[in-house]
């Protein structure tokens, strides 16, 4: 049985075989952001399923590329899409991709997610800077030997989310012209909606925001020493707080309209992560 190491290598291999660039930052595009891939110079996109050790996913609003290109003169790698452990995955294929950034070089990923905001005074279309997270997953994608390669069997995750990062962010969306609220995300495995008592719990444990998702990225990219700066897009108010019921469309749908705010931001906030 090959170790992660030997299964990066791999996927590393295949990628170098089709594009020779050397990515600073790396991108995770969350449910219904990914367009914001398509708009990178130079790109150059190949299919998850194209790559070994990458599972596709079947969410829609999740493409399912890895994506080589430029944000002005930051060289990027971009995930548009990823795959959730609510779809059956292992949670090593769920890490797959991040951990496969980090060993291609990269200094810094810029997470995204779509996710439920906890706070009644909130609106959905608002973004937030992640500032922590709660890992209600019941699990963690560093459960079982500890590949010494990757990083140390006890990861210190005081700064989970790098706080020169979030400087950055909170810099880049001042120069975009766009507000930014801040928050702690908490991960739930899903795929259910939370119920209202469950929203309740969240808001009593200092979560602002909720979702599937950006977890278990995390913590494989800071395992391996990567920098992480996070922002959810506030696509619907939670169970509870929201007057209607939930759908996924509706979170595709905010998403969409504020893909262009979403853009700007993200494409302030590269410029200056290229920088550390």
């Amino acid at each position: 049985m090959t170790t992660i190491s030997e299964q990066l290598d791999e996927t590393v291999k295949a990628i170098r075989e089709r594009v020779s660039a050397s990515p600073k930052v790396g991108v995770i595009l969350g449910s219904g952001l990914g367009p914001f891939a398509d708009g990178i110079a130079d790109l150059v996109k190949i299919p998850y399923g194209e790559l070994p050790h990458l599972p596709t996913s079947a969410v829609v609003g999740h493409a399912g590329n890895l994506c080589f290109g430029r944000v002005g003169d930051v060289p990027v790698v971009c995930m548009q899409g990823r795959v959730h452990l609510y779809e059956g995955h292992p949670i090593a294929s769920v890490v797959h991709a991040a951990r496969t950034m980090a060993r291609l070089g990269v200094s810094s990923v810029l997470v995204t997610n779509a996710a439920g905001g906890l706070d009644a005074s909130w609106s959905p279309g608002d973004l937030m800077m992640v500032t922590d997270h709660l890992n209600l997953m019941g699990t963690n994608p560093l459960i079982g030997p500890n590949d010494a390669a990757l990083g140390p069997r006890f990861p210190d995750m005081t700064t989970a989310y790098d706080p020169g990062l979030r400087d950055d962010l909170a810099a880049a969306a001042t120069e975009v012209g766009v507000s930014l609220r801040k928050g702690v995300y908490a991960g739930l495995l899903g795929p259910t909606y939370e119920t209202p008592a469950e929203i309740r719990m969240l808001r009593a444990m200092g979560a602002q925001a909720v979702g599937m998702s950006t977890v278990p990225e995390v913590i494989a990219l800071r395992h391996m020493k990567v920098k992480v700066g996070a922002l959810s897009c506030i696509t619907n108010l939670a169970a509870g707080i929201s007057a209607t019921e939930l759908d996924h469309s509706e979170v595709e749908e905010t998403a969409r309209a504020k893909r262009d705010d979403l853009a700007r931001v993200l494409g302030a906030w590269i410029q200056r992560a290229g920088k550390r």
